[in-house]
């Protein structure tokens, strides 16, 4: 399929790599396939920051980053009623993804959502996001803070 995508100009993306997100996702409930896109040009920050791509509508991106880039104890609380669309899954095999959010002209503003995460099912490419139920993840949670932090852990 070849998408010409508003953030990375025309591609071709394999079957395989879509992403179904049977009930769409906050905002978008129409939008149901997407796909990850990694910027492969920045080597330095290779697959720090990917892009959850709409492929029903192009023009849709969305910038996401593994959680454990920010934080080493994320441990979302989620109802299993929730995760019945992934199908079988063993936990160690999901993707989780954080939707960051960045102000124009301030990037060092840029925020990731810990409150509603993407999750992926790799092995049958069925996605959700979903609110959990943790009171002590937020919706806005700075990504520059988040990274010190690490660093001073593991210093």
């Amino acid at each position: 399929m070849k998408v010409n995508s508003r953030v990375f100009g025309e591609i071709d993306i394999d079957d395989e790599k879509i992403i179904n997100f049977n009930e769409g996702i906050m905002g978008f409930e129409d939008m149901k396939n997407w796909t990850l896109i990694f910027d492969t040009t920045r080597e330095e920050k290779k697959n720090a920051i990917s892009w959850l791509q709409c492929l029903d509508d192009p023009e849709l991106a969305l910038p996401v980053i593994n959680p454990f880039l920010l934080t080493d104890t994320y441990n979302p609380t989620v109802e299993d009623e929730l995760m019945k669309p992934l199908g079988d899954f063993e936990d160690e095999d999901l993707l989780i993804l954080l939707a960051l959010s960045v102000p124009a002209g301030r990037p060092e503003d840029t925020t990731a959502n810990f409150k509603a995460p993407f999750i992926i099912n790799p092995n049958n490419r069925a996605g959700i996001q979903i609110v959990v139920n943790n009171d002590d993840y937020e919706i806005r949670t700075n990504v520059r803070e988040a990274v010190e932090k690490m660093k001073a852990k593991k210093e």
